[in-house]
């Protein structure tokens, strides 16, 4: 194992420093996969995949993939064991369904609204999910991209419905969402005395702010954080876990 620095030895080292029960917690696009122009195109890093893939089958260690895309669209292009859990919806949907009523006509109405604003828009796509509906800008050009993100604003205000801004996307959801409550249900189930957790977009600062002392949040990318660690990119999260695979190997459990 190499690190670039001293610095980046310590903040890897600190990963380690994890109880006898722990939950691994990731981001998918942007953490465990590099960001890319299609979102179906996404794919793990083969060399964080093995790392998590290694970690779920220790005792002692929950690992999950908590991201905003749909379950579904998750477990298809995760392509996870059933040992790595998976939630999706931005931490809302789990495997036994969601935890709140999804209100089906208001969802249509924001479909309808945003496949509109994004009509003869290129490069502008609306991406639906069970629960949220999300507006795509990264492929559009600057001026279109802001005119339907002020367009999406503008319609909002008309919905009862919660928003989301990410990395050039504007998304609504009709139930709450926030993979902080994901995070606290995954660590009550395992009973888990540390979380470590990482992630690459402001909607993994809800995450990062439910995390207690000794908890580990580690944030990918440049960025405000409440995270207490950073790495500069998914290469440098796959180091990070093989890291933690190959500390907690070598660890005995009760």
């Amino acid at each position: 194992m190499e690190f670039v620095s001293a610095a980046a030895e310590g903040r890897y080292a600190a990963l380690v420093r994890a109880a006898a029960e722990s939950v691994v917690g990731l981001d998918f696009d942007g953490t465990l996969s590099p960001i890319v122009s299609n979102p179906s195109d996404a794919r793990p890093l083969p060399e964080a995949g093995r790392a998590l893939v290694g970690l779920a089958e220790l005792p002692s260690t929950a690992v999950a993939l908590i991201s905003g895309r749909a379950l579904r669209d998750l477990r298809a292009l995760s392509s996870m064991p059933d040992a790595v859990h998976l939630v999706g919806s931005h931490g809302a949907e789990f495997d036994s369904g969601f935890s709140h009523d999804i209100n089906q006509e208001l969802l249509r109405s924001i479909t309808e609204t945003l496949e509109e604003i994004a009509r003869g828009r290129d490069g502008v796509t609306v991406e639906t999910k069970p629960a949220s509906v999300a507006l795509h800008v990264r492929n559009a050009s600057p001026s279109d991209g802001e005119a339907a993100l002020a367009a999406a604003w503008e319609a909002a205000t008309e919905w009862d419905a919660h928003a989301t801004t990410g990395k050039a996307v504007l998304e609504f959801a009709v139930i709450s969402t926030d993979k902080g409550e994901a995070i606290d249900i995954l660590r009550d189930q395992h009973a888990a005395s540390t979380v470590v957790f990482f992630g690459d977009d402001v909607t993994d600062e809800k995450a990062f702010r439910r995390l207690t002392d000794g908890d580990i949040g580690v944030k990918v990318g440049p960025g405000e954080t409440r995270a207490g660690y950073r790495v500069d990119s998914p290469d440098d999260v796959a180091v990070a876990l093989q890291y933690l695979l190959d500390a907690r190997s070598g660890m005995r459990f009760a």
